[in-house]
């Protein structure tokens, strides 16, 4: 578990203590031969808590420009790319997804991380044209804010993206 994944289940599972919300978030281990789905799962009876979310993590500072659909997700031994296997799983699970990208800036500058509604990732992946999304396109997205060490939690201000039922 990345120390991304890490801080986003912590922070949910804070934020459901302090605000009496029955809910979870957790992270399933990754085997060597089987599929992680997604990188966080948050379980609740509460709608808007009832939520996926893949995490990437790119290097600005290392000159990353963009979060490219080939280079930055993974490709199955039959074909089936990642947004299409994460895309099936919301659409069974009637979870609402977001991708999570965080953004390294480097030695002594603070990460930014965004959030980007599924239905929007998705749908910019099928697009012809488009094989990925720039840092200017990501920052356009709503960013997870950090209180200390903590990120804040709020789905509804994410909430561009809606759960994929059809």
């Amino acid at each position: 578990m990345t120390e991304f994944e890490r801080l986003l289940v912590q922070s949910f599972n804070l934020f459901f203590e302090k605000n009496n919300v029955k809910g979870i978030a957790y992270r399933i281990k990754q085997h060597r031969f089987t599929h992680q789905y997604l990188d966080i799962l948050v379980d609740s009876l509460h709608p808007d808590y009832y939520i996926g979310i893949e995490c990437k993590s790119i290097s600005v500072k290392k000159g990353a420009t963009a979060l490219y659909f080939t280079q930055h997700f993974t490709t199955d031994k039959n074909g089936t790319h990642q947004i299409d296997r994460i895309s099936d799983f919301l659409k069974r699970s009637g979870r609402t997804g977001y991708l999570a990208v965080e953004l390294r800036m480097g030695a002594g500058r603070s990460r930014k991380a965004y959030v980007i509604p599924w239905t929007q990732l998705s749908e910019k992946f099928i697009s012809e044209d488009s094989v990925k999304l720039s840092i200017s396109e990501i920052e356009d997205f709503p960013m997870i804010e950090r209180n200390g060490g903590n990120y804040i939690i709020d789905p509804a201000g994410w909430k561009k993206g809606t759960r994929i039922l059809e």
